[in-house]
């Protein structure tokens, strides 16, 4: 036994019990020791075996505190579909099953017991069985009618028959109204069934003064000189400042206005288009009174321009027509309609006043060209994806920028129908409404994103990012921006109904007017007046400030 060991021992010899000490310790903790280890590994502090710590975290820092006052808070990772599919289920019969797929239930567990419902809260297989069994046969597709006839998924339940054939109808007003009533209307006549009229090219005008002419035998086309202003003087030559009362209100519209346009070089009247389909012209002097009313489109005027002779305008409508009209008598000259029949949005003249063409910016992403003398399309530019919203000519009129719904800047050679410049920036809002800056060199558009940014019209057509007027709000609006004809201020509208002013230098705002109940879309400077504007918005009024 020497050889083997005092720790051996053979079978038949008792085996030897070491002296251990007594430790009695709360808790109780078994220390296991390993012999060959000459310290411990750990102290009696900090056991293997004991009570469980709800704080101690057995995966690193992957499980995270989750105490609550009320108790101990466990982690379960559950999708957000059968979290709400679980949430509903028990708001709606009180109990549903337990999320950590123990498989148990929670909430009313006799409920949920009776109605032995499983984890989805469609039907069980044993609740589809009885409803296949009360259903009807799907029938035979070979059979249009009678016995065995194709039902398909049209087939009645056994209960909807019953209550079809147990109800009773309560009177005889009832069963007129479900039974099929014969007809007892008289014969159809041909003012029923014959197609409304087309007004499209019906167009009438109305003069509202007391005379065509004056004492002189001239019409309202006459520049005026009995004023306190030179009309004919340079454009630009007049010191500007903002204004601030108002002069007159102008009232005859019974729908928002679109546009507003001064006469062209003078300002002596005034063009406005409504969405009451008219379109009126104003006296700016003199009586201050309504001249004339062109009537001729059946729907909303979406935008109206001057030649620039101011003889006569164009007019475009959600009818999809646009119209040439003349300045004095108000004749309708010509129609025009794209190839596509658009909806026109935007119309300009070319500004020469030795050509006869126009340019429509349309809800089909093009740009098309017109001859006002052919009534023929001459050119077509279409490169943008979406609805065209401004055409403005720069360098001379030998280019024009257009700008659309598709958030992008697009620059051409007038006649060549490929751009020669493109802007398309991730910042870029829709650009609804442009003024060219009186200097030719720049072009001011309304954002989308209540701002007004500056492009240079020249041949780079870059953004001055030093340039940006705010302080207002336009976003959901198509709200005019003009600038002054020195140069100095630029204007634009509000959709709360006002009227702001910035300096164009410093982008400063100057002054805020209040000027209508609603939004204020519209708003033109007089081209030779120093201070004068024109406003109008959705309430149909016009007016004019100093």
């Amino acid at each position: 036994m020497t050889l083997l060991g005092d720790q051996y021992a053979s079978s038949d010899e008792e085996t030897r019990i070491p002296e251990a000490q007594l430790v009695v310790a709360a808790p109780d903790v078994s220390l296991q020791a390993n012999p060959t280890n000459a310290a411990l590994d750990y102290g009696p502090a900090r056991p293997e075996q004991g009570p469980l710590n709800p704080y101690k975290s057995t995966q690193g820092n992957s499980l995270k505190r989750k105490n609550a006052l009320t108790g101990n808070a466990q982690e379960v990772a559950i999708s957000d579909a059968t979290f709400s599919t679980h949430h509903r289920k028990f708001q709606s019969l009180g109990y549903t099953m337990d999320p950590s797929g123990s498989g148990a239930y929670v909430g009313d567990l006799t409920r949920a017991l009776r109605v032995r419902d499983d984890r989805s809260t469609s039907p069980s297989k044993r609740m589809d069985s009885v409803y296949r069994r009360k259903r009807q046969k799907r029938g035979d597709a070979s059979i249009v009618e009678g016995e065995g006839a194709y039902k398909g998924p049209w087939a009645r339940f056994q209960e909807d028959e019953d209550t079809l054939g147990e109800a009773e109808l309560s009177s005889e007003e009832e069963y007129l109204e479900e039974a099929i009533v014969p007809a007892r209307s008289s014969a159809v006549t041909k003012l029923t069934s014959d197609y409304q009229e087309d007004l499209t090219n019906t167009e009438t005008t109305q003069f509202h003064g007391t005379s065509p002419l004056d004492y002189q035998n001239r019409t309202y086309m006459h520049v005026p000189q009995d004023l306190d202003i030179d009309l004919r003087a340079e454009l630009g030559s007049t010191q500007n400042y903002h204004p601030k009362k108002l002069i007159d209100t102008w009232k005859s519209h019974t729908k928002a206005i679109n546009a507003l346009r001064f006469f062209p070089n003078f300002g002596h009247l005034l063009l406005s288009a409504s969405a009451d389909t008219k379109v009126k012209l104003w006296d700016v002097y003199h009586s201050r009174s309504l001249l004339r009313t062109y009537s001729g489109h059946t729907k909303s005027v979406t935008d109206t321009t001057f030649s620039p002779t101011g003889t006569h305008f164009l007019t475009g409508s959600y009818d999809r027509h646009m119209k040439l009209w003349d300045t004095e008598t108000g004749a309708c000259i010509s129609r025009f309609q794209t190839s596509t029949k658009a909806v026109p949005h935007v119309l300009r003249f070319y500004p020469s006043t030795d050509t006869h063409e126009f340019l429509v910016g349309t809800s089909d992403k093009k740009i098309v060209q017109f001859d006002t003398r052919s009534g023929e399309m001459t050119q077509e530019y279409d490169h943008h994806l979406q609805a065209v919203n401004t055409i403005t000519f720069c360098d001379e009129n030998r280019r024009f920028i257009t700008t659309s719904d598709d958030r992008s800047l697009r620059a051409w050679e007038y006649n060549i129908p490929v751009p020669i410049k493109y802007i398309a920036e991730p910042h870029l809002f829709s650009l609804v409404r442009a003024a060219p800056h009186p200097n030719g060199k720049s072009v001011a558009f309304q954002s989308a994103d209540n701002q007004i940014v500056v492009y240079a019209s020249t041949d780079r057509f870059r953004q001055n990012r030093k340039k940006s007027f705010r302080g207002h709000n336009t976003a959901g609006y198509a709200i005019d921006v003009s600038i002054s004809p020195d140069g100095q201020f630029l204007m634009s509208g509000d959709s709360s109904g006002f009227v702001c002013f910035w300096d164009f230098k410093s982008c400063k705002m100057w002054h805020k007017i209040q000027v209508h109940e609603g939004a204020t879309v519209c708003a033109q400077w007089h081209p030779k007046e120093s201070s004068k504007v024109a406003t109008a918005g959705l309430d149909g009024a016009i007016k004019y400030w100093d």
